[in-house]
């Protein structure tokens, strides 16, 4: 289920990166009085700009799809709808990433997001658990928020993508074995789309990161969406 554990050995020096790193203060967590807001459009309003576009798509993640530490047009969402765009898709990447979210606080902000939207999302992605790898929380829980956020939009008709991570060996081997499967048993679970890990291509390589060593540049997030972009256009074609 999980592609390519070459990668494995990288994916856990990166989140032994996130926990060594402490906790992310709690304010970083707050749901942004507007959503809306974070959109990735350049100028103007961004929900009126998605209604021009026939094909939505909900980025729906953590500090990795916020774009972090990048300029407004270099982040995942904008990247993302730009290598869509060229692929010939009339799309808008909506950004609903905050900086901190855990999957708890991801879903206590989702009705919200969907809610404030000009109509139905053609696609969300969703992209969240490196936040409660960090704060070592049980996978027992990651896994019933994630589920219940792949049930909340399955039930509201909206086609789901995950993006997954992996869990470091140095929380033991139950808590990896438990954390893991995580994605993949709930891809299968709900049929849905499924991107084993969001960082594949990424790590290894220290220029693609910004100082703080956790978030890519405008490089790094460029070979994550070249990886992406492809299976996203997928699934939207059905």
């Amino acid at each position: 289920m999980l592609k390519n554990l070459v990668l494995y050995g990288f994916t856990l020096a990166f989140l032994q990166l996130l926990i060594a790193c402490g906790p992310v203060p709690e304010e970083a967590q707050a749901v942004p009085e507007d959503v809306e807001t974070a959109s990735t459009e350049t100028g103007g309003d961004p929900v009126a700009k998605a209604k021009e576009a026939e094909i939505l798509i909900v980025a729906f993640g953590d500090s990795l799809y916020a774009g972090y530490g990048l300029d407004q047009k270099e982040g995942f969402a904008p990247e993302l709808q730009a290598a869509l765009t060229a692929a010939g898709k009339d799309v808008r990447v909506h950004n609903a990433g905050v900086s901190g979210d855990t999957t708890a606080a991801g879903l206590r902000r989702m009705d919200f997001v969907l809610d404030s939207l000009s109509r139905k999302p053609d696609l969300v992605i969703l992209g969240l658990g490196g936040n409660d790898l960090l704060r070592g929380l049980k996978p027992a829980d990651t896994r019933a928020n994630l589920d219940a956020m792949v049930k909340k939009l399955r039930d509201r008709g909206i086609p789901v993508m995950l993006t997954g991570m992996l869990a470091p060996p140095n929380l033991g081997a139950k808590f990896s074995d438990e954390f893991n499967i995580i994605y993949p048993a709930l891809a299968k679970k709900y049929d849905v789309a499924l991107y084993p890990f969001f960082m594949d291509g990424v790590l290894g390589n220290p220029d693609l990161f910004l100082p703080d060593g956790l978030h890519p540049t405008a490089e790094g997030i460029d070979v994550i969406v070249g990886k992406i972009a492809p299976q996203v256009a997928e699934v939207l074609e059905g």
